[in-house]
C-alpha cells in the first residue's frame, strides 16, 4: 500500500487521520456532504416549482445553496483522491457524473417550464445521487460489516 503523503498541511491534519475502524475523517465528511446534497436537492426542486408558479418559465433560476453543495462535493471528492487513490478516483467519477446530471436536469426543468407542463422530479440526478450515496456509505461505514465480509470473501 502506498504511504500517505501530506500535501495540504493543516487540511490533512484535520481530515486525513483515521478514526473508527481505520476510516478517515474525510470519508464521514463526504457522507455528510452527500446527505446534505439530498436536502438541498429537495429544496431546489421545491424552489423551482414555486418560481414557475409565481413567475413562469423566465423566473426559474438555479438554486445557489444546491450549486454550492455540488461544488463542495466535487472539491471534497477530489481531495479524497489525494488521501485514498482508488476510492477517491471512483468517488470523483461518480460525483462528476452527478454534477453533470444536475446541470442537464436543471435545463430539463427550464424546458418543462417553457412548454408549460408540470415539473417532474429530477429522476436522473436522484439515481446518480443514490449511487454516490451508496459508494460514500460503503467507504465510510464498511467497518460495520467488515467482520461478516471477511468471513464470506
Amino acid at each position: 500500500m502506498q504511504a500517505f503523503v501530506n500535501l495540504f498541511g493543516p487540511l490533512d491534519a484535520l481530515l486525513a487521520p483515521e478514526v473508527f475502524g481505520g476510516v478517515r475523517v474525510i470519508e464521514y465528511v463526504l457522507l455528510a456532504l452527500v446527505v446534505a446534497n439530498f436536502v438541498t436537492r429537495k429544496l431546489a426542486h421545491d424552489n423551482h416549482v414555486l418560481q414557475y408558479r409565481e413567475g413562469g418559465a423566465e423566473a426559474v433560476s438555479r438554486y445557489l445553496p444546491h450549486e454550492a453543495m455540488n461544488v463542495l462535493l466535487v472539491l471534497g471528492s477530489f481531495y479524497y483522491t489525494t488521501v485514498e487513490q482508488h476510492g477517491g478516483i471512483v468517488l470523483s467519477t461518480l460525483v462528476m457524473g452527478l454534477f453533470l446530471t444536475d446541470f442537464f436536469e436543471f435545463e430539463s426543468r427550464k424546458v418543462e417550464a417553457r412548454r408549460e407542463i408540470d415539473m417532474e422530479r429530477p429522476k436522473a440526478s436522484l439515481v446518480a445521487a443514490i449511487l454516490v450515496l451508496m459508494y460514500a456509505g460503503f467507504q465510510s461505514l464498511f467497518w460495520l460489516v467488515q467482520g461478516y465480509w471477511s468471513a464470506v470473501v
